[in-house]
């Protein structure tokens, strides 16, 4: 909140701010995304590490006693195992599909740290695995990835400027602006979770010298969530099936971004920047804007409820909150890329979110929440024909 206002103050003063409402908002419907598939993705990650462990721990000729200088020695190792993951989820394009999400958005802001790929977690699991063997409870892993996320929450910024001897041991947002950069000299650098002595160790540091230029080379060109996610996928299969042989293809899902062999050219390194880069945008009347905030806020909500319950619930009843979350932050993203079928999809969706209401009112016992939701909806879909009327979505009321 304190940057929100510090970026529109600052926009009133130089017309210049890091926050686009279509950007931030798709940055934390991603975050939606991560968070609701991470109520199934823990049994293949969080679990994954619990079974490695138990299996193991009787089976090491030592054993880690709790202690405070154990623990620190664990947050240590699990830092340098998410700079191996960070660095491996750059320089492998298998890995890269679940990780790209996080690089797409053309802005830099603390909205740009909730967009995460769901399927990172998964595709990265064994990474850590070692820690498991080694000894590291899982309580103690979970406690370190977590403070390890949680303080490259604030890097994710660009009104902090250069920490002085701080620069030389932590990753600060200096550094990680640089990790955002699609300028070639920029990228695959400074893959540092807390401690950046990772990268000028391993020979993957950077300096920042000019204000990079933000997003991948390929831009994403929507703000629809749940193609951010599929389409990295699309583009895999897409490529894995141009090569010529299957070789070819076994070798390119294990290769950098821009490998081909050499009858295709051999690789490719990113494309030097003009200087004049367009962000991809949607212009949309500030009456449609307000109505998007607030429907974002609802959804938000929504989401926030399930995480918060989802544990007294079936998997089976977890999947149809899991699917009624992605239709909603989809048809968001619809309107946001001012897609023919996007009004048409936005009524779609209120009418999913009234059935919902009936749903969660009979089925689960959970009138509040149904109810609330169902009011929800109704004015929505009043709010929402009132501008079609208007015929606001063109600007014209």
């Amino acid at each position: 909140m304190i940057e929100l206002v510090y970026d529109f103050v600052q926009r009133r003063k130089t017309h210049q701010g890091s926050y686009r409402l279509n950007d931030a908002f798709t940055n934390i419907s991603c975050g939606i995304i991560d968070q609701a598939t991470g109520v199934f993705a823990k049994v293949a990650t969080i679990g994954v590490y619990a079974l490695v462990y138990e299996l193991l721990v009787g089976l090491t000729p030592w054993t880690i006693p709790s202690h405070w200088a154990t623990w620190v020695l664990c947050f240590v190792a699990v830092d340098l195992a998410y700079y191996w993951s960070h660095r491996l989820s750059h320089e492998v394009n298998l890995f890269w599909v679940g990780h790209v999400v996080h690089h797409q958005s053309e802005d830099y802001n603390l909205s740009v740290a909730l967009r995460q790929g769901a399927f990172q977690k998964v595709l990265m699991l064994w990474v850590y695995l070692p820690l498991a063997a080694i000894g590291f409870p899982t309580e103690w892993f979970v406690a370190s990835i977590g403070i390890n996320l949680l303080y490259q929450f604030w890097i994710h910024t660009e009104y902090v400027n250069k920490m002085g001897w701080l620069e030389w041991v932590l990753n600060t947002p200096s550094h990680h602006r640089v990790h955002h950069g699609r300028n070639p000299k920029y990228i695959d650098k400074n893959h540092a979770g807390v401690f950046i002595v990772w990268d000028r160790l391993f020979g993957t540091f950077k300096e920042e010298e000019e204000r990079p230029t933000y997003g991948i080379t390929r831009p994403l060109n929507t703000f629809n969530p749940v193609l951010a996610h599929v389409q990295p996928f699309a583009d895999l299969w897409r490529e894995t099936r141009s090569m010529p042989s299957w070789a070819d293809r076994f070798r390119y899902l294990f290769s950098p971004p821009g490998w081909y062999p050499a009858q295709m050219g051999g690789f490719k390194p990113a494309p030097e920047l003009s200087g004049d880069e367009v962000k991809y945008d949607r212009s949309l009347p500030l009456a449609i804007n307000l109505y998007l905030l607030v429907q974002y806020a609802i959804v938000v909500g929504f989401t926030a409820v399930f995480l918060f319950t989802f544990a007294q619930y079936s998997q089976a009843v977890n999947a149809v909150f899991l699917c009624l979350i992605l239709f909603q932050v989809y048809g968001l993203g619809n309107m946001f890329d001012k897609r023919p079928s996007a009004r048409m999809l936005e009524l779609v969706r209120h009418l999913t979110f009234m059935a919902a209401s009936v749903w969660l009112s009979f089925v689960l016992e959970q009138r509040l929440f149904g109810y609330a939701v169902l009011i929800s909806s109704l004015v929505g879909t009043a709010w929402f024909a009132i501008l079609w009327s208007r015929n606001t979505w063109n600007g014209k009321a």
